[in-house]
């Protein structure tokens, strides 16, 4: 089963990604997602608004000019109150995550399930390697100590390289999704076509000293690089290997997506401290999750277990797998 084509699956693992038009109905599945964000961003606004940290709450703004001006003005940025996840370390019992029932919906939602059940079969686990991105126009920003945009364009990597290892033989794939039109200007992918035939590459940790991690360029073909805009209820799939990053959001409004993953029910996630699901079973289908309430209690217990790991380091808990040192970095 599953609603891709045979030339379409032939594509993505000849290739490495498929872009597939119109899988999630912005009006039915996109628009709630905003409600759900604008009522986090009228919190996150009272609380700043309260403790003195900008002057105005922005309510007559909408919400990507409203989340621009509150990081402009606070020189900081709120990812985490949005996301669907948390820090590998540092974590404390107040740390913010958001774990809604229009964000559940979308990650459910069948036409996406139909797309990953051609790609990885009917028994589908959501991988926790997932985020929400909110990327502001980077000229509103405010700067790091490099003199970069705290939110910029994400460097060259594979997915593959953001797990452990215990992971490597997980059928892992990413579906990635704009909540807004992604045109070029406002930062969308761009990703290397058939650079998953090379395997796992090099990821290298505060590479040339800027503190990023990063494949270097000379080790895959970035000529063949591909920007990938794509419209509001496009997917792109990307298979794990796929060398990928995205552009930097030159324009005037944000760009806004969704990095989700999958996998087979059973396969190790790559990141066993945090919790994944039963997105579909065929063979199991009480078994799959379809309240956020169950969601947000599994992401409260492991918050609690975070809080007490990690405190300063990651000596505690491993998430990645790349050391300094590594010849292809020099």
């Amino acid at each position: 089963m599953g609603s891709l084509t045979a030339q379409q699956v032939e594509g993505f693992y000849k290739y490495g990604f498929l872009k597939v038009d119109g899988v999630l109905d912005p009006e039915e599945y996109l628009d709630p997602i905003i409600d759900e964000y604008s009522g986090v961003l009228d919190r996150l606004a009272d609380e700043l608004y309260d403790k003195g940290e900008i002057k105005s709450r922005y309510e007559d703004l909408p919400f990507g000019d409203r989340v621009t001006a509150i990081y402009a003005e606070t020189g900081k940025q709120f990812s985490g109150y949005f996301d669907f996840s948390l820090p590998f370390m540092g974590v404390t019992e107040e740390t913010p995550f958001w774990t809604g029932q229009a964000v559940l919906n979308a990650l459910l939602r069948q036409s996406l399930l139909d797309a990953v059940e051609s790609l990885i079969g009917s028994e589908i686990y959501s991988n926790p390697v997932q985020h929400v991105r909110i990327k502001p126009p980077e000229q509103y920003l405010p700067k790091n100590a490099n003199g970069e945009p705290v939110i910029g364009a994400t460097e060259w990597h594979q997915d593959h390289g953001v797990v452990t290892e215990n992971a490597d033989d997980t059928n892992m794939i990413t579906a990635w999704f704009s909540l807004t039109d992604a045109a070029i200007e406002q930062g969308p992918l761009k990703i290397v076509p058939q650079s998953h035939d090379s395997g796992l590459l090099t990821h290298c940790l505060n590479y040339q000293g800027t503190g990023r991690r990063v494949i270097p360029e000379n080790l895959f073909d970035i000529d063949s690089t591909l920007p990938m805009p794509a419209k509001r209820g496009d997917v792109i799939f990307l298979h794990r290997e796929t060398v990928h990053g995205s552009l930097a959001n030159v324009s005037e409004k944000i760009r806004w997506s969704f990095d989700l993953r999958y996998n087979p029910i059973g396969q190790p996630t790559g990141r066993d401290a945090f919790p994944g699901f039963v997105a579909r079973s065929r063979k199991n289908p009480e078994a799959e999750l379809r309240d956020a309430e169950t969601w947000t209690d599994l992401w409260t217990k492991t918050r609690t277990k975070m809080a007490s790991i990690n405190q300063g380091d990651m000596g505690d808990v491993k998430f990645g797998r790349w050391s300094e040192g590594h010849p292809d970095c020099a």
